[in-house]
């Protein structure tokens, strides 16, 4: 049968296929090691796409395991295995441009050692001189996979088999220009903070009842930081690039490069834009290619921190012959620039360790723990005075804070649109011309895997464009406003120790992000996770946040507990480690949000023990899953 664009099938079958995952997006959030009810939910339906696909491929779970990709990833990991042993499926032979990509690969034949890319979600535990790598599929899906993209692709699955093979092939016929899916909404007569307030009504959501051992009560999001809810206006700009032409989609991919570098200040004469799947990505491109410009002379030093999340961290480590120095950090999260100075002096200046240079200074922008703003033009300064590049890991910084990369002196900046209020899978890599170590073949190659995620780039640019028409002061005015609640509260809750700046009066304070983590006396971090979402519907994220080296330093974590845990982590697969609770504000959080958190958290300080209601709780979740599951997925 063949579907004409704008034909009344291809009109049911994008209809069904967008109403399915506006169901996704009412109860979104990072998959895994999340406590609240959103994570629960995207954790359900993530890995039952695994499922519908290997049904799709008519192959057994208990042969296969299902990874996901991109186009480029995929390509990687198939390059490692043996003829035969696995089968793929792709979003791009459905017909919808989301750049997924899934190998179900035999169990048998998947490839030990370390994986070709590292980052978050790769590793369980991480120490300074050792990793110990998750186990499939976590160890071959490096940084936030799109998850969203990856539902929607399984949902697709399902409804080819209803409506035809054809379904998606050809776009329902609703051709717009990619000025207007970018930059026309029904919100263009209000900036500032009344487009904030605006746009807040628009939350894709907002107002969702969760299940408590109280009964049902509006969810509490607090896990901004391992990944941001949508609006409306950035879900009508994907499922519109999705429905678009070839050559509408490729002024969407243009336009949203040019509203990238005005967002991150990087002039398209001094940089380039590059697309990826995500920030673990982005950062992955930089350390291959330091690698390869390694193996023309003496073994590169790459200066990174201990603030970093591992996908700045990890990817330095598998550089070939490279040395990794890590910059100690106070107990706020600021770097000690001093010591910055003095290794470089000693390296590029002094010569003391002969031929051998320092390349790159590696650090994040804001950390995804303590929720600091290190000084990134400072630090500019003082590398490029020594000779070497500076990379910044932006991902918990771009939604928050202005970034000018060229004022402040950036060559590489890395960051996830799941960051910034577009969860669909894509992520950018800015990067002074010149630099990348890569052929004029090899860049297109890279170029065009990540362009195939068309509607995730759309979604990002939207996304930015909003942020830029509300104002990046304005928004730090309003989540520092919310954040200084939220630490005077949360500071007279009994047994509550918050890590880092934890005073608003504090002088430091300036350079405090929305993010604030803490611990609370007898009670382990992951318990206090799932009673403020037992008892009061709030979703927040415990444990070591992919930054291990971080929370063990704020922990006081010694050497020989590292190893204890190891043993453990060996013996007991899925015992869950120690860490901190973290609270992550964004733009859609209210006062009446954090004045939740401090209500729910001063009953749990004095009534620590799990009630009869609590511990149905988890029933009552998994019904709550299957029933999203049901909205998800059912034909």
């Amino acid at each position: 049968m063949k579907v004409e664009p704008g034909s009344s099938d291809a009109t049911a079958a994008f209809e069904a296929l967008e109403q399915g995952v506006y169901a996704v997006l009412e109860n979104y959030s990072n998959v895994h090691r999340g406590s609240g009810h959103h994570s629960m939910v995207s954790t359900y339906l993530f890995e039952q796409a695994r499922g519908i696909v290997l049904e799709h491929l008519g192959l057994s779970a208990g042969k296969y395991v299902v990874i996901f990709g991109t186009p480029r990833s995929a390509d990687t990991l198939t390059g490692l295995l043996e003829r035969g042993s696995y089968l793929t499926a792709s979003s791009r032979d459905v017909g919808l441009p989301l750049g997924v990509r899934a190998l179900a690969i035999e169990r048998r034949a998947l490839p030990t050692g370390p994986p070709v890319l590292t980052g978050g979600g790769t590793a369980r535990l991480v120490a300074p001189g050792w990793v110990m790598w998750a186990t499939a599929p976590g160890r071959f899906e490096a940084g936030t996979p799109g998850i969203v993209n990856v539902i929607a692709f399984a949902r697709a699955l399902l409804l080819r088999r209803r409506l035809g093979d054809h379904a998606f092939e050809v776009p329902a016929d609703v051709t717009r220009t990619a000025a207007g899916i970018l930059r026309v909404d029904d919100l263009e007569r209000f900036s500032g903070r009344a487009l904030l307030q605006a746009l807040r009504q628009t939350l894709i959501g907002r107002g969702v009842r969760v299940p408590t051992v109280d009964g049902d009560q509006p969810y509490v999001n607090l896990d901004n930081g391992a990944s941001t809810p949508t609006f409306e206006p950035v879900w009508a700009a994907f499922r519109q690039a999705w429905r678009q032409p070839a050559d509408v989609q490729q002024d969407l991919i243009r336009d949203v490069r040019s509203i990238v570098a005005e967002a991150v200040g990087a002039p398209p004469s001094e940089y380039d834009v590059i697309f990826t799947a995500n920030t673990t990505d982005a950062i992955n491109l930089v350390a291959e290619s330091e690698g390869r410009a390694g193996a023309r002379g003496t073994g590169p030093v790459v200066i990174n921190t201990l603030l970093e999340h591992n996908s700045n961290e990890l990817p330095w480590r598998a550089v070939p012959g490279a040395t990794l120095l890590r910059l100690p950090m106070n107990g706020e999260g600021f770097l000690d620039l001093g010591k910055l100075e003095a290794w470089l002096r000693a390296y590029n200046q002094d010569g003391q360790h002969g031929a051998t240079r320092v390349t790159l200074v590696a650090v994040s922008g804001a950390s995804n723990v303590l929720g600091v703003f290190n000084d990134l033009a400072e630090i500019a300064q003082i590398v490029h005075r020594y000779g070497a590049r500076l990379l910044v890991d932006g991902a918990q910084l771009v939604a928050h804070r202005k970034v000018e990369m060229a004022g402040a002196g950036i060559d590489y900046f890395a960051f996830s649109a799941h960051k910034v209020y577009a969860p669909f899978g894509t992520g950018v890599l800015v990067a002074r011309k010149g630099l990348l170590a890569f052929s004029p073949a090899e860049m297109e190659g890279i170029r065009s895997a990540a362009e195939e995620n068309v509607a995730g780039i759309a979604a990002l640019g939207k996304a930015l464009v909003l942020l830029h028409r509300i104002g990046m002061d304005v928004i730090q005015e309003e989540e520092q406003a919310l954040t200084a609640r939220a630490l005077l509260g949360m500071g007279r809750v009994p047994g509550i120790k918050i890590h880092g700046i934890a005073n608003p009066e504090s002088p430091s304070f300036a350079f405090k992000g929305g993010v604030v983590p803490f611990d609370l006396k007898g009670v382990l971090s992951h318990t206090v996770a799932r009673r403020l979402a037992a008892r009061g519907g709030i979703g927040v994220r415990s444990g070591c946040h992919c930054a291990h080296l971080t929370v063990k330093r704020i922990a006081a974590v010694p050497p020989w507990a590292e190893q204890l845990q190891r043993l453990i982590l060996t013996v007991l697969r899925k015992f869950e480690l120690p860490g901190v609770v973290r609270v992550s504000l964004g733009i859609e959080n209210s006062e009446a949000d954090v004045d939740t958190l401090i209500h729910v958290l001063d009953g749990i300080a004095r009534r620590p023990k799990a009630g009869p209601a609590e511990m149905a709780f988890r029933q009552q979740m998994d019904d709550a899953c299957k029933a999203a599951a049901q909205r998800v997925y059912a034909q």
